[in-house]
């Protein structure tokens, strides 16, 4: 018997009161699809959910339909838990063990943490469960994983071993504890199976042959897929279980109904594992999710403007600006540069565990004796990767080395060197403090804290943090596009032979290695002639190539500036006069949609305004925070007087301390672009320098150069 006719999935919750009414996340959400279609159901309560199930499962009977439903908890533990706790390995036993125990309200108030205090109670040592709030923590059921010992039992189960993400089922409390759903979630799958019987089976517990299968789900296998299907403000439970319904009922039949016949069937296992390609290849294919476009009129400036101030000008773009790049999920080795689509959380504690900082002996340090201790030593070591599995009794010591899991009994590691050992003993002085040259567990990092927020352009060192918290794809924004255009008759290639008044184009070399090293994908366009219909036809095929485009030369009002003509004729012009040396004029428009910014032809007036203006204002289009370079103040290496009125940017350098200016201020002294490592950002006020005056200073790597 394969195939269904309804497919449901669950994504359960273990509050111990009822959601909040509005929807919200770590809530009950029902994903139903059928006929292709997929609906989404909000519940606040077990009891509601549990209500609705049934209704579903009695309709769907009654109509001859075969449904599967997935539950997103473990319907089995790790092995010789149920032979533990029940006399037999059978997976049901528990369940029925946990419907007897588990008191859970038509409210959710629920005793799962005194039936897990009760389950460690009845096994050796401390645990297997732990999490609880701090007011319940005791010896029996402990607050921290890590002070659990000898209960004997496997941490996870066979399948959670294969998926690094996934909690144990041991864990009750806080971010993904699973434990606590499957206690108060295997109850009510009890009674579906009291109340169904034969029409019922759970996969891989039994054959997947009746009207009605429950499968344990997983929806982060398909994390990738899910975020790039995830509608804005969706909430994330709620997209979860819409995809996952969606590829379980599109999938093939057949695979289906193998994939269903796979797994433990002691332990229990997590549907589609392994076929996470095909869930994917099942689905719809995707509607490429753009943000909204940006307005013609983004660029205005208020009317009566002549002159605008440089601060003016960068908050005006700054307010009309969003990302206009959608995003993608990839892997964390490829993501270096990647702007960050929304937060990263860490997925687990660095450390993982308490770890020892050096090479030394490590010995619980309540049971030091007085004086200068002597210690015998445990047989074995502890090495990073290589825990000691024992325990270290009591005034004995154990070699450890740097990294290694803290052995249980070791709270405390000296120094290798300030021992002295015959291999039997060790003796060191007197005095060493409790903890010493140990790491607590989640002390850089505690698992669930927000690591890096949306917006940022990750570094190699964010790649060391993502992936030392396990971190292995990211969702990032897609590349900004950015086309590059030089307009002119006397522009030509660099090596071609040049006519009378002809010059080398030397701004589209500078401007599309500056996109490039801004982490954009750039289209090189190449030289448009002075021609309004090569200019549209090139202007034209910049918007369907890409995001932004950034054009030199024709941005002013003068006869021969096209650029600026033909965004007032056919797109949405806005003509910035900027109170700034040099680079005055910039032309702001879109065309069919894309922003423009036309840049001043002269290369050292483009780099300027690149700098300034469209780094930033490309910055927020590709989904950054808004940049504003880092300067400094340092003692001027010369002497200059200025007018009130404009804000300049001189070409310079440091040297001796002090701030070094290019010999000429002409803006067509290309040659004092190489010879600068930055700029001298001089106000709008009337000024007066003279050598040794505090001026401000950005380098070119301030502006991630």
């Amino acid at each position: 018997m394969t195939g269904f006719d309804v497919t449901v999935v669950v994504d359960w919750s273990a509050r111990s009161a009822p959601s909040p009414a509005r929807p919200s996340p770590d809530a009950i959400w029902i994903a139903v699809a059928r006929d292709g279609n997929v609906t989404c159901h909000y519940h606040r309560t077990r009891d509601a959910a549990f209500t609705a199930l049934c209704a579903l499962f009695d309709t769907a009977i009654a109509a001859g339909e075969r449904v599967l439903a997935g539950f997103d908890f473990p319907f089995g533990y790790p092995a010789g838990f149920a032979e533990a706790v029940t006399g037999s390995d059978d997976p049901f036993a528990v369940w029925a063990m946990l419907a007897d125990r588990i008191e859970d309200g038509p409210d959710n108030a629920n005793n799962r943490f005194e039936v897990a205090r009760a389950l460690n109670a009845a096994l050796p040592g401390v645990g297997p469960f732990w999490g609880c709030p701090a007011a319940l923590s005791d010896a029996v059921l402990p607050a921290r994983g890590n002070t659990r010992h000898g209960h004997g039992l496997p941490e996870r189960r066979a399948v959670e071993a294969r998926i690094l993400s996934a909690q144990p089922c041991w864990k009750l409390y806080t971010t993904g504890s699973v434990g606590s759903q499957a206690l108060v979630g295997l109850p009510h799958l009890h009674r579906l199976r009291s109340r169904y019987r034969a029409a019922l089976s759970v996969a891989p517990f039994e054959p997947p042959e009746t009207q009605i299968v429950l499968a344990e789900v997983y929806p982060s296998l398909l994390a990738d897929e899910i975020e790039l299907r995830r509608a804005p403000d969706e909430i994330k439970d709620r997209a979860q279980v819409r995809v996952l319904a969606n590829a379980l009922s599109q999938i093939d039949p057949s695979h289906l109904d193998a994939m269903l016949r796979e797994g433990d069937t002691r332990e229990g296992w997590i549907l589609g594992i392994g076929h996470e390609d095909a869930l994917c290849a099942a689905l719809p294919a995707r509607v490429p999710l753009a943000p909204p476009p940006l307005r013609d009129d983004c660029f205005a400036m208020p009317a009566g403007v002549h002159w605008t101030p440089v601060d003016e000008a960068l908050d005006a773009l700054r307010a009309r600006l969003r990302p206009v790049v959608g995003r993608s999920m990839v892997a964390l080795v490829d993501a270096a540069g990647r702007v960050l689509a929304e937060p990263v959380k860490a997925l687990r504690s660095n450390p993982p565990a308490p770890n020892t900082a050096v090479d030394g002996y490590g010995f619980a340090h309540a049971s030091l004796p007085p004086g200068d201790p002597v210690l015998p030593l445990c047989e074995g070591r502890a090495a990073a990767g290589v825990p000691f599995t024992g325990r270290v009794p009591p005034g004995s010591a154990i070699r450890i080395l740097t990294g290694a899991i803290l052995p249980e009994g070791v709270d405390t590691v000296i120094l290798e060197e300030d021992v002295r050992s015959d291999g039997q003993r060790i003796a060191f002085r007197g005095g060493i403090r409790p903890g010493a040259n140990t790491r607590r567990a989640g002390e850089d990092v505690r698992e669930g804290a927000e690591l890096l927020p949306a917006g940022r352009v990750l570094t190699p060192a964010d790649l060391a943090l993502l992936a030392a918290t396990g971190t292995a794809r990211v969702p990032v924004h897609d590349r900004l596009r950015v086309a590059i255009l030089s307009t002119g008759d006397e522009l030509c290639e660099p090596g071609e032979a040049t006519g009378p008044g002809q010059i080398y184009d030397a701004n589209r070399p500078m401007l599309r290695a500056l996109m490039a090293q801004m982490g954009f994908a750039v289209h090189d366009l190449g030289r448009a002639p002075d021609d309004r219909a090569a200019l549209r036809a090139a202007f034209d095929r910049a918007a369907d190539m890409s995001d932004a485009i950034l054009t030199s030369g024709g941005a002013s009002a003068g006869d021969e500036d096209h650029v600026s003509a033909l965004l007032k004729e056919d797109g949405a012009l806005d003509h910035w006069r900027i109170a700034l040396k040099p680079g005055r004029p910039l032309a702001l428009g879109m065309w069919r949609g894309t922003p423009v910014f036309g840049l001043p032809g002269n290369p050292v007036a483009a780099l300027v305004c690149t700098l300034v203006f469209a780094r930033p204002a490309l910055g927020l289009l590709a989904g950054t925070d808004w940049s504003a370079p880092q300067g400094f103040d340092v003692p001027a290496g010369f002497a200059k007087r200025k007018k009130a009125g404009r804000r300049e940017f001189l070409r310079a350098r440091i040297r001796d301390g002090r701030a070094e200016v290019f010999a000429s201020e002409g803006s067509g002294r290309i040659s004092g672009l190489s010879w600068a490592e930055g700029l001298v950002e001089l106000p709008d006020d009337a000024l007066k320098i003279t050598p040794g005056d505090m001026v401000r200073y950005i380098p070119y790597g301030s502006f991630g150069l």
